[in-house]
Order: structure tokens, then C-alpha cells, then sequence
């Protein structure tokens, strides 16, 4: 009895996710120092524990990173740490109960920390923000937290969440108001681009990625505002000329991938996913918790990543090909004559063997054998940027001999001794 309570109230917690309970309250975890090694890590980068803070976070790469601001008074990374988990699919928060992880720009302030989290400690990533409720967009109590289950969080582990709480506290306490949080769906580089070029959610991407480049060139808090369901980040003119130079590279890039070849996908995740460094742990876990990651969420499909979906020029998913293993079955019905190894040949020979298989192929040009068999998959790239499909006639060698004269002589055709088609794949 008591095992399946206990069982029953592991459930209970797994499925709670992202809501704070306050079960920690009278805990004293959410003052544990920031570790010496990190420390360490920020005096060689010119910070102190009292330095402004922001964070970013991509959902592809299952990474989020801690930024803080130097002695010149600029924002440099200071750790990356791997996200155990993270629910849903790459776009926006939309609605409560989605299971989905907002994207966009967000602002967490010392209210919003909280020391007394179910899942060891967590803080508010302040969603919905003004841009989310431009669109009736509802839901809240989005965190980044300890553990390894998510229904809309960052579920960091319990040492991670730790590590970076004590960070935020620290630059909180010596007197920023509140820190950026900065979510996104992927990098915003070059090749992720291309690739998720004909998504539904590109205009949003390609705003997001306007922040993006603003911080990457100042290396300072972004200044957001929403008009127009629309974020705009206050610049002056020359981070203005510098952002819009470095999306013109950017865009540059992009075309240029395209056409290098670069194929428009989608991913499908099972429920969100996993940094490569927890993949092999997740798999192997028995039941909603573990010894190390604390409760876990949803391990299923977790193990294989996304499925990646190759798309058309349209943006809809392609049809895969029809197995090849299909077609060559087909040719069992088909007798294949044997050589007879014996019997050294003449090339007279050869060609008189050979010319009933030119007279045939002749009277089924309109239709040749392998067309009838690969018509289909032909027919199924001819369309594509792939390579078109192409024929090569050869004659196959044969080793001299002399040719005793013959009584009758009849013209014979050189058959066809090689023909070997060549069929595009899809990438």
C-alpha cells in the first residue's frame, strides 16, 4: 500500500510540471553560494558576482546561457548549460496548457524568484508579455527550474537550476531591477534559417532574430517595445546601420546555401526534447524519477531526437519514394539467361546472340523495361532541383578472336551489352 502511494504521488508531481507548490518552503538551498570554479570562471572574464546578468535560450540546441556584464561595461557569456528538458514543439506559447515554451523577450525581477519551487528552485520567466497578450495569448507560471520535466519550462536538473540561481540572486541583490530573458527557438545562424525557411513561423523567427543581432552588436540589454504585434528594439542610428549591414550578410548567407542545395525541413518532436548530454541518461530511465535528475517527464521518444521532415517548395512534406526493394522484387518473374562458359565465342557469335534482345528493346522503345519498373520514382524527382536521371549506353569489352569466314554473312545490330540508369535520391 504505502509503495503505491508512493507511486501515486511521484505521478502527481510529474504531471504538476511547471506549477510551484511551495512543498521547499523552510529550505535553506535557495542561499547556497555560487560555486568556487564559477567564480573562478568570472574573475578571469573581468566580472564579479554583483555584475548585471541576462539570459538566452534556444530550444533546438537544448542550451541556455548566462551572460554578464564586464569592467567595460559590455555583456560577454559567461557559462552555457545543457536544458534536461523542454515541452512541446520549436514556435510561440500560445495558450495555457499547450505544453509550449515561449519565444520572445521577457523580463524577470526579484518577485518573480522563487526560493521555495517544488522543483527545487525556479524563477518566472514573465510570460505572457506584453507582446504575447496582443494576441489574446494566456497561460503563466512558465519556469526555469531544477528536475528534468517540463510542461512549458526549462527544466535545468537540480545542480544546474542551483548554479544559476545563486547568480541571478546575487546580481539582483546588488541592485539590478531585473534581467532579460531572451528565448528563441534555434540559433538564429545561416543554416538553421535556410532550413526552417518555409515554416509557418518564419516572419515571427525573423523579428526575433532582429533582437538578436542588436545584442549581438552592442553586447547590451536589449531596449524592447511592441507596437503592431511587433517587437522594436531602440537603437541609435549607428547600431541601426551595423544591425542591418550584418542581416544583409546574413541574408547573403542564407541564398547562398539555397542554392548550394540546402533542402527546407520541419521538425516534429515527440513532446520537446533534450541536450545531447542527458540522451543516453533519459533513455534508461525506469518510471517519473531518478536518482540524479530528480522527476523526469515524457522519456518516450526522447531517446531519438526530433523526425526531421523533409518539405517542398511549397513548404508542404514531401512523399517519400517507393522502395526500390519493391521494384527489384519484380524482376524474380523475369528469366535471366545463363552464359554458357564453355564454349569460347566469336564476336559473330556474340552478335548473333544478342540480336533478338536489340530487335526487342527496339519494339518496346516507346516503353524500355526500366522505365516501366522506375516510372514512378522518376517521374517523382523530374520535378526537383535533384540530378535528373540519366542514361549511359556502353559496349562492354570482349577479347579478340578470329573470325572464321561464314557462308551467309546477315547484318547484325550491336545490341546494347551495358545499360545502367542512374536514379536521383531526395535529400
Amino acid at each position: 500500500m504505502m509503495k503505491r502511494f508512493a507511486l501515486a504521488a511521484s505521478l502527481v508531481l510529474a504531471l504538476a510540471a511547471c506549477q510551484d507548490d511551495n512543498l521547499s518552503r523552510g529550505s535553506t538551498r535557495h542561499l547556497a553560494p555560487i560555486p568556487p570554479a564559477t567564480m573562478a570562471l568570472m574573475s578571469t572574464k573581468g566580472m564579479s558576482k554583483d555584475d548585471p546578468i541576462l539570459v538566452r535560450a534556444y530550444k533546438k540546441e537544448s542550451e541556455l546561457e548566462v551572460w554578464k556584464r564586464g569592467s567595460n561595461g559590455k555583456y560577454a557569456l559567461l557559462k552555457t548549460y545543457p536544458i534536461c528538458r523542454w515541452s512541446g514543439q520549436l514556435g510561440p506559447k500560445t495558450r495555457e496548457g499547450d505544453r509550449q515554451v515561449p519565444e520572445g523577450f521577457y523580463s524577470v525581477t526579484p518577485a518573480q524568484m522563487n526560493p521555495s519551487s517544488a522543483y527545487y528552485l525556479s524563477f518566472d520567466t514573465g510570460y505572457p508579455n506584453t507582446y504575447d497578450r496582443s494576441f489574446g495569448r494566456n497561460g503563466g507560471d512558465i519556469m526555469v527550474h531544477g528536475a528534468c520535466s517540463s510542461r512549458g519550462c526549462f527544466a535545468m536538473t537540480d545542480q544546474n537550476i542551483a548554479e544559476i540561481y545563486s547568480i541571478a540572486r546575487e546580481a539582483l541583490s546588488a541592485g539590478q531591477r531585473g534581467f532579460q530573458f531572451q528565448s528563441y527557438p534555434f540559433r538564429m545562424t545561416a543554416e538553421n534559417l535556410a532550413k526552417h525557411r518555409l515554416d509557418p513561423n518564419i516572419g515571427f523567427w525573423k523579428n526575433l532574430k532582429e533582437g538578436s543581432d542588436t545584442f549581438d552588436v552592442t553586447k547590451d540589454e536589449l531596449r524592447v517595445a511592441v507596437a503592431n504585434r511587433r517587437y522594436f528594439f531602440n537603437a541609435d542610428e549607428s547600431v541601426v546601420t551595423a544591425v542591418a549591414q550584418k542581416q544583409r550578410h546574413d541574408e547573403q548567407e542564407v541564398a547562398d546555401l539555397i542554392s548550394k542545395g540546402e533542402k527546407p525541413i520541419k521538425l516534429v518532436y515527440h513532446d520537446g526534447d533534450t541536450h545531447e548530454s542527458f540522451r543516453e541518461a533519459l533513455a534508461n530511465v525506469a518510471g517519473v524519477s531518478d536518482t540524479k535528475l530528480g522527476f523526469v517527464s515524457r522519456t518516450e521518444g526522447i531517446s531519438s531526437g526530433p523526425q526531421v521532415i523533409a518539405l517542398n517548395d511549397n513548404g508542404q512534406e514531401k512523399q517519400e519514394a517507393p522502395s526500390t526493394a519493391l521494384a527489384f522484387a519484380s524482376m524474380r518473374e523475369v528469366p535471366v539467361s545463363q552464359p554458357e562458359p564453355r564454349q569460347p565465342e566469336t564476336r559473330m557469335a556474340v552478335a548473333q546472340k544478342t540480336a533478338p534482345v536489340a530487335a526487342a528493346a527496339s519494339s518496346t522503345a516507346e516503353t524500355p523495361f526500366y522505365k516501366k519498373m522506375f516510372g514512378s520514382v522518376t517521374e517523382l524527382f523530374s520535378s526537383s532541383s535533384a540530378e535528373p536521371v540519366a542514361e549511359t549506353v556502353q559496349m562492354a569489352p570482349l577479347a579478340p578472336a578470329r573470325m572464321a569466314p561464314a557462308a551467309k554473312s546477315v547484318p547484325q545490330k550491336r545490341a546494347d551489352a551495358v545499360t545502367s540508369v542512374k536514379v536521383a535520391t531526395a535529400h
